[in-house]
């Protein structure tokens, strides 16, 4: 039986189709219930995971797009922006993204967020996203996601 998509991850795979990508998003197998299960189940390395994380840099929030398998140096990251950067709270999330932290997509947002992209993405050939929802992806690439995302790339760690 098909499952159909929650509305969140219909108003992802719109933005995306907007945006050029096909929008064609997926929902990872039951077993996926981590980055690691994520990565192992839809074939990608860890690194290849891409973790939407929204950030407050000053009072204004952004949309930092990092490997599952690394960290954000907040205070070199916060100085490469000229600014201090710290998590946004969940609920901020919440608000600016409209979507729940750990599904969170890089796009669909209620209003678009500046977005920066980790380099160290730019070596893997794939990359798989949150679709917006629990348990949805999709598949890029590190050239399109800075374009559908209108991101500027950044060292983070």
């Amino acid at each position: 039986m098909r499952r159909s998509l929650p509305p969140i991850t219909c108003r992802v795979s719109d933005t995306l189709i907007a945006r050029g990508h096909h929008g064609l998003i997926v929902t990872a197998p039951e077993s996926a219930v981590g980055p690691a299960e994520t990565a192992h189940a839809m074939e990608v390395e860890l690194g290849a995971l891409v973790h939407a994380q929204v950030f407050l840099l000053g009072d204004e929030p952004i949309l930092l797009l990092v490997s599952a398998a690394g960290t954000v140096d907040t205070a070199r990251t916060g100085a490469r922006l000229d600014g201090v950067l710290v998590p946004a709270p969940p609920h901020l999330a919440v608000k600016y993204t409209g979507q729940p932290p750990g599904s969170i997509a890089p796009v669909g947002h209620p209003a678009n967020l500046p977005t920066w992209v980790d380099s160290t993405l730019s070596q893997f050939g794939e990359l798989l996203a949150a679709g917006g929802s629990p348990g949805t992806v999709f598949r890029t690439s590190y050239t399109e996601l800075l374009r559908i995302t209108a991101g500027l790339s950044i060292d983070v760690d």
